[in-house]
């Protein structure tokens, strides 16, 4: 089957239809649903009559949410939640050390997507969420996920085009190749001003029980507080305890 023919089939409609909604939309229309899925309108009304059913699509007025059923399924991908729930004590020990903005990330296509987040009331601004996703090549989460990642995923990156964020961010292949490279050699990669300006941060990479990286860990703050050997000394000791989390929760799963 075809792109082309998966986007016309029910399922296909229905990927469409769920997608339409970004990382800022709370509710949409009808109409706006139609518009952006480019399904039309009579379909996304039945499919969405469907949808309400099983709990993926709420109804209040005339505009749909999605449904609290999404999120409780998205918690039982266990990849993921095996990460976040081994990463999340240690996280927040992290916030209490730093009181800076904590990311947990993991790889998915061309972009990180944030798998949880500890942070407090002077978090950072046009603050970042959980299931958000940033391009990888202008955050530091990216950054490591790339130097310690499969050389395919480098490829993938520079494949297209590097969208400029902000006026630092590194835009030319070559550069962050430098960059890359560097992180590698260093152990934790440092991007300033590079997603958001005013901000800057450094991210070490987690290692899974099978010493495949499996995801990242990074702190977040202001420039001018910023900490790199601070950062980078508490970043490294979480990362081991991760480790020795996953590698205990993974021999309990074994011996169940």
């Amino acid at each position: 089957m075809t792109g082309g023919d998966s986007m016309n089939s029910v399922l296909g409609k229905v990927q469409l239809i769920l997608e339409a909604f970004g990382p800022d939309d709370e509710h949409l229309s009808l109409t706006e649903l139609s518009r952006r899925s480019g399904v039309a309108k009579a379909s996304v009304h039945r499919l969405a009559q469907e949808l309400l059913a099983w709990g993926l699509l709420e109804r209040r007025g005339s505009d749909y949410w999605l449904g609290i059923r999404l999120f409780e399924i998205g918690q039982r991908v266990p990849r993921q939640r095996i990460l976040r729930d081994a990463a999340r004590p240690y996280m927040e020990d992290l916030f209490q050390a730093t009181g800076e903005t904590i990311h947990l990330a993991v790889p998915d296509g061309r972009e990180v997507l944030y798998l949880e987040k500890v942070s407090g009331h002077r978090q950072v601004t046009t603050p970042s969420r959980v299931a958000g996703r940033v391009p990888m090549h202008c955050t530091a989460t990216g950054k490591v996920l790339l130097a310690f990642g499969p050389r395919n995923l480098v490829e993938e990156v520079l494949a297209s085009p590097l969208e400029r964020r902000t006026p630092h961010t590194v835009t030319a292949p070559g550069v962050l190749l430098n960059e890359l490279a560097r992180a590698k050699a260093n152990g934790y990669a440092v991007e300033y001003e590079q997603t958001r300006v005013g901000y800057a941060s450094v991210a070490i990479p987690l290692t899974g029980a099978t010493g495949l990286t499996t995801g990242a860990l990074s702190i977040t703050a202001p420039t001018v507080r910023v900490d790199v050997d601070k950062y980078t000394g508490l970043l490294a000791m979480v990362s081991h305890r991760i480790t020795k989390t996953l590698s205990a929760m993974r021999s309990s799963a074994e011996v169940l």
